[in-house]
């Protein structure tokens, strides 16, 4: 099944991709912060940019007047750092300022995500809250002196947990605090840490643990474990739920509505060569042919993008 997103979402992100105007897609040359967030090689990133308007003599009141993401990911991913953005130059904040933003104040923006996409809303925040912190180092701001504490040391002094994601132990911890999370999947759901190979589910320091420190345990020992478990495989190929010619026309949707506008960007688009069940098998022409990032391209957009809006059992070949 496709992801069910609300309205404003799925024209956020329409916008986004096709360009419009008032839209901020993009990269400050020269920011004035810089920060980024998240994992290429794993799942959704964000680079976020801002420039500032200096105040001339008191760099806490200096004004954000532009704001740029490039994001990496899905459909919610991108609409979730449009809005931030939107909501920073409306509200033309001060960087300190624009801390107050939380990644529920994202969600409620986008009137509402999907539970297992609430990680995208976080990733945003945590990409401000390192923007922040590299233009207080070049204004000269002590954010510790101002009773701010965006956490900056985290990724560099803590142990791994989720090696996938490279998520340390305290920025887990911290999130489980902040976001009231209980268990490991509202854990992937919030942060993405745990949500590939699944490794550091329950090994000694794992997020089991990790969980069991801060709220105490509860039930019976192993129950979760079953939870979490990967499903078989099945024996047999999936098929849609509708018939070949209307999944292959909600394919063909998805494609020149959200995947297309992407590609031609950057000179690029892709051809849909056939449908064999939940088997969508591609070719990517023009400058996007023969690039190193092809396969990459495929998965992370193509791919993607499909299984969010037309079925997540959905698997892009390439030809």
């Amino acid at each position: 099944m496709a992801w069910e997103y609300s309205e404003k979402t799925k024209k956020l992100f329409m916008d986004a991709v096709q360009g419009r105007p008032g839209t901020h897609l993009g990269e400050i040359e020269s920011p004035d912060g810089f920060g980024e967030h998240g994992s290429i090689a794993c799942g959704d990133a964000l680079r976020f940019t801002f420039r500032v308007d200096r105040h001339p003599t008191d760099p806490t009141q200096d004004k954000i007047v532009a704001a740029r993401y490039l994001t990496f990911g899905c459909t919610s991913a991108i609409a979730a750092s449009e809005a931030l953005c939107t909501m920073i130059e409306q509200g033309q904040y001060t960087p300190i300022q624009a801390l107050k933003i939380r990644n529920q104040d994202i969600v409620e923006f986008l009137g509402g995500l999907p539970e297992q996409k609430i990680h995208c809303s976080v990733m945003g925040a945590e990409a401000l809250e390192a923007a922040v912190f590299n233009w207080a180092q070049k204004r000269g701001v002590d954010l510790a002196g101002l009773g701010v504490d965006i956490h900056a040391q985290e990724q560099e002094e803590g142990r791994v947990v989720c090696k996938c994601f490279s998520l340390t132990e305290p920025y887990i911890r911290r999130k489980i605090r902040e976001l009231n999370l209980r268990t490991i999947p509202e854990i992937t759901n919030a942060i993405k840490a745990g949500g590939a190979c699944m490794a550091c589910h329950h090994v000694p320091g794992g997020l089991q643990d990790l969980l069991d420190e801060t709220w105490g345990k509860a039930g019976k020992p192993g129950v979760l474990t079953q939870i979490n478990l990967p499903k078989p495989r099945e024996a047999a190929e999936p098929t849609p739920s509708i018939s070949p010619y209307q999944f292959s026309k909600k394919v063909e949707k998805a494609i020149d509505q959200y995947v297309r506008p992407m590609l031609q960007q950057d000179g690029g688009d892709v051809e849909v060569v056939d449908i064999k069940n939940m088997l969508v098998y591609c070719r990517l022409v023009g400058a996007c042919r023969g690039c190193p990032s092809a396969l990459q391209t495929l998965r992370m957009l193509v791919e993607r993008t499909l299984k969010e809006l037309v079925d997540e059992r959905i698997r892009v070949i390439e030809v």
